[in-house]
């Protein structure tokens, strides 16, 4: 029997699928779907043309949203500081540490995270032995190789359509 599997999608590959109408595709696998609560924050907390979705989309299905202490650190910055908190790159800095309390306490659980981000895709982003990375694009994939999805190919040009700067990384390489 294989380990169980958990998604974790970084904003990239929620606001893409929020832009071609298919976060549903999240859910295809059967894992359960963990959104980081400072990544649901990212995608959020301003209103853009997919924050809304993403927003009644969580409270629709059954997502769990993993506190973490990288966004308990951002509110408590927030409420304190007198400057802003820095703000780029903590939805991967939560999704890290995510991943780092998978490989301590749930090392039978595997991690796929879900990303868009070139910057991810380099070496210096840690990815314990019992997680993976895995790009929006090789995620349609699989899911059109399973027999889940008619095509890959047609969620990526609904997002173009939609406004959607897709990314055009391929992760794995091919």
């Amino acid at each position: 029997m294989s380990a169980p599997v958990a998604l974790l999608p970084d904003a990239g590959p929620l606001i893409t699928l929020a832009y071609a109408d298919a976060l549903d595709l999240l859910l295809k696998p059967g894992w359960p779907l963990v959104v980081v609560d400072m990544v649901l924050h990212e995608v959020t907390r301003h209103e853009t043309p997919t924050s809304k979705k993403l927003a009644l989309w969580v409270k629709a299905n059954p997502i769990s949203i993993r506190t973490t202490r990288t966004f308990q650190h951002y509110q408590k910055t927030l409420a304190t500081a007198a400057a802003p908190a820095r703000k780029s790159n903590l939805g991967e800095l939560a999704i890290q540490e995510t991943m780092n309390d998978f490989a301590l306490d749930q090392p039978q659980r595997t991690g796929v995270f879900l990303f868009e981000d070139h910057k991810i895709a380099r070496a210096g982003f840690l990815v314990p032995d019992n997680c993976r990375k895995i790009s929006t694009r090789a995620f349609l994939i699989f899911l059109e190789q399973k027999g889940l999805l008619v095509s890959a190919t047609e969620i990526e040009r609904r997002a173009l359509q939609a406004g959607r700067s897709f990314s055009r990384l391929r992760f794995p390489p091919e």
